[in-house]
């Protein structure tokens, strides 16, 4: 599951968005980008093979692993250094609870927000033609 998506439907009927960036104060430490790039680590077991599964550079998966393993209280990330097998990286425990976390609260945001979409889909032209109020 992403964390950004528009709740499925018809087309032109109501619908919406949802982006949750977890803050430290003002700073952003985690969110759908870093979400994805988790991901991509725990399923490619490397840091290179996600980056290159989500086009993007080596040197920029690495700096966004850096930062969030000196964000958090714990490393999300542990490295092993190549050799015979070659080198890998997989999700930290702490790392899988976090994730585990944030699905949480997108699927309670999404419920909570898909009670509402009949509600706004009687606002639109497209939408069934009811009063909001009676929804």
């Amino acid at each position: 599951m992403e964390a950004a998506s528009k709740a499925p439907g018809v087309a032109g009927a109501a619908g919406y968005d949802v982006r949750v960036r977890i803050r430290d104060g003002e700073t952003p430490v985690f969110g759908p980008g870093r979400l994805t790039l988790l991901r991509a680590i725990e399923a490619n077991g490397s840091i290179s093979a996600a980056a290159r599964r989500m086009n993007m550079s080596y040197r920029r998966a690495w700096l966004l692993v850096e930062a969030m393993n000196h964000e958090f209280r714990e490393p999300l990330v542990t490295r092993h250094i190549g050799g015979v097998s070659g080198g890998g990286a997989q999700l930290t425990p702490f790392a899988q609870n976090l994730v585990a976390h944030y699905d949480t609260l997108i699927n309670e945001i999404r419920s909570l927000l898909d009670a509402h979409v009949p509600t706004f889909d009687a606002y639109l032209k497209s939408g069934k033609p009811v009063d909001p109020d009676d929804v």
